[in-house]
């Protein structure tokens, strides 16, 4: 029968030191993953208007040189989420050439009673067509802050690459929908979330 020398056991003290440490190191270990969540939220956005994965829309900086004759269904689907706008495409669809540069408008009201500053989401449907779908200009790459009672026109210029009929996953498909929901912008600066001061300036009708 063998005993334990005294000696050999922890002290209170130090047995809260311990603790202490894994303590702390639990606290490290969680506030990284927390801080690696929120940073991996824009390196995914990233990935995504780069690859076009999750259906999600690239910006273009020139047009294709070779249009094909091929046309395309491009189909427009507009949304809010908390906020007092009317936002609406003037057009429900576009028949377009692949290859070919296209311009769609969307019109947003504000009937809230003070400026709001909106941040437009987007995607294509099918996923696959967003590898090839393309903008040269949106009101989408930044945020809008439109005026109580102002109504603003958004012009949308787009093209589909003629990568797309030329693809496995999307040659065979007679039309792609592009869809928009605009939603609060949380990070805007506070003048224009809340407008209760000056009022920030008018969102520009060629979007920003």
């Amino acid at each position: 029968m063998s005993s334990t020398d005294p000696s050999d056991r922890p002290t209170p003290s130090t047995a809260a030191r311990r603790n202490k440490r894994v303590a702390g190191v639990v606290a490290v270990t969680a506030i990284a993953m927390i801080g690696m969540a929120f940073a991996f939220v824009p390196l995914y956005q990233k990935f995504c208007q780069v690859t076009g994965f999750d259906g999600t829309v690239s910006k273009a900086t020139a047009a294709p040189t070779k249009v094909l004759d091929r046309t395309l269904t491009i189909r427009f689907d507009a949304n809010t989420r908390n906020l007092p706008w009317d936002f609406t495409a003037e057009q429900t669809s576009q028949d377009v050439k692949i290859g070919a540069t296209s311009m769609a408008f969307f019109k947003v009201t504000n009937h809230g009673k003070k400026a709001i500053t909106g941040r437009a989401i987007y995607n294509v449907v099918p996923e696959q067509a967003g590898a090839y779908f393309h903008k040269l200009q949106c009101f989408c790459f930044s945020d809008q802050t439109i005026q109580p009672g102002e109504t603003v026109e958004f012009p949308v210029v787009y093209f589909v690459d003629p990568g797309f009929a030329t693809d496995i996953d999307t040659k065979g498909e007679p039309e792609v929908t592009l869809s928009y929901t605009y939603y609060p912008a949380t990070d805007a600066p506070p003048q224009q979330a809340s407008a209760d001061t000056t009022p920030p300036a008018s969102a520009s009708a060629l979007g920003g």
